[in-house]
């Protein structure tokens, strides 16, 4: 079985009936779920408290709540809305009708719908489905709250639940089914190579984010008004959850305690390490002084960039992947976002959109045996080729959609608070409430 197969293993094996897999002697495994039910625990811990401390740390301190219950509102809305449809929307191909497999390519079909068919004995190859399920159920939240930090300080609250939910519906939900959904799945069949999520979460929230920062305008003030985070110590621990917390998000994919979740997890600490440092060095020598936003910047740069390769590099293209992607999105988020004019508020496309640009494309590099990999890679001309086609076509089925989904929004119910409310801060004026009490 390649590597690429087990790592898609949870996407083909959840759709077989329980016979089908007692004929394969799928037995569950102790030592596996106990890892998978750690690394579930370990994803949502990366959106709440994780995310919600990057992200809160980083706004004016009259919009950290507003930020913060961003986070926990998606998180309650994705759950929801995962069980009742996305599982099936994501991982299902039963129950469509003949003659729509082209359909099969771009979505799933509703034969899961309120995860219908499932038991405590239902297993996703060693693990209990259930596990499986609440494990990508944990990357459908993070991912539509990483674009919070495009359109931060500015976004009705009403209007950002609509837009989420529906974004999940048509985009998210979509693009996994397309990389993970197993056979019949358009980039899976491409060999597009995306182990725990380079496309499906980060690109994909990334693009979303650029979109939304550019239709919903520039915050008041902006560039001119000075917007510092107001408690950089909030953000750095926010950092380091997240780095904790990527481990069950990298090594977890593997579905498995074996050794290519350890070398996702060594891959994932290297890379970020490099990130961090490539980062801090590129911004020291660009504007005088090393910064703790620029190194907690970098770390999720370099997580971000490691996720879709975690599986099938090695040690030194993690260090390469891990380099490359701190300077990066160090300049696409500083001298990038200041000469195109985007108020891209927390840099949600210069570092998530950017980094698993740079991450997926090398990939297609550092998955080869002859430098290190250990994906089943023809040539790294065609794998990056492959690659490539994967990125385009997320940006621009990503952005299409997004931008669609948010126009038909402003228009119905608007999208941006009034000017008064901007000015007094979405705590406030959204949730009748303060951070801080001063």
């Amino acid at each position: 079985m390649t590597l690429r197969k087990i790592a898609g293993l949870g996407a083909l094996l959840s759709l077989i009936s329980p016979g089908i897999a007692m004929a394969q002697e799928a037995t569950l495994d102790a030592g596996d779920t106990a890892w998978m039910l750690t690394a579930t625990a370990l994803v949502l811990f990366m959106t709440i408290p994780g995310l919600a401390l990057f992200y809160g740390g980083m706004v004016r301190s009259k919009n950290i709540l507003s930020v913060m219950m961003q986070c926990f509102a998606i998180t309650g809305l994705m759950s929801i809305l995962w069980m009742v449809y996305g599982y099936s929307l994501a991982f299902d191909t039963t129950g469509m009708e003949a003659g729509v497999t082209n359909l099969n390519s771009f979505v799933g079909g509703l034969g899961r719908a309120f995860l219908a068919g499932l038991t405590p004995d239902s297993l996703t190859g060693t693990v209990p489905e259930s596990v499986f399920i609440t494990f990508q159920m944990t990357f459908a939240i993070i991912t539509p709250a990483l674009i919070v930090g495009a359109f931060a300080e500015r976004m009705k609250f009403s209007a950002m639940l609509v837009f989420m939910g529906v974004w999940f519906t048509l985009v998210y939900a979509p693009i996994a089914h397309m990389v993970w959904g197993g056979d019949g799945g358009l980039m899976w069949d491409w060999g597009v190579l995306d182990f725990a999520g380079g496309t499906v979460v980060h690109i994909n929230a990334g693009i979303a984010g650029l979109v939304a920062c550019l239709v919903l305008g520039k915050r008041k003030g902006f560039p001119t008004t000075p917007m510092a985070p107001h408690n950089l110590g909030l953000t750095l621990v926010g950092a380091a959850m997240l780095w904790i917390g990527w481990f069950g998000f990298n090594a977890g994919s593997s579905l498995a305690a074996n050794g290519t979740a350890g070398m996702a997890m060594l891959v994932t600490q290297i890379a970020t390490a490099a990130a961090a440092l490539s980062w801090m060095f590129a911004e020291w020598m660009t504007h005088g002084k090393p910064s703790a936003l620029g190194i907690a910047s970098g770390v999720v740069a370099g997580l971000v960039a490691i996720t879709p390769a975690a599986g099938t590099v090695g040690p030194m293209g993690a260090l390469i992947i891990g380099l490359a992607s701190g300077v990066i999105c160090f300049f696409c988020a500083t001298s990038l976002k200041r000469k195109l004019g985007y108020d891209d508020s927390l840099d949600a496309f210069g570092v998530h959109g950017i980094g698993g640009i740079v991450g997926a494309l090398l990939t297609g590099v550092f998955a080869a045996p002859a430098l290190g990999g250990f994906g089943e890679v023809e040539s790294i001309a065609l794998q990056l080729w492959i690659q490539f086609k994967g990125v385009l076509f997320t940006v621009v089925y990503t952005g299409i959609v997004t931008l669609v989904i948010l126009k038909v929004i402003d228009a119905v119910m608007g999208l941006r608070v009034s000017e008064e409310e901007e000015t007094i801060g979405l705590d406030l004026s959204l949730h009748n409430e303060r951070g801080y009490n001063l």
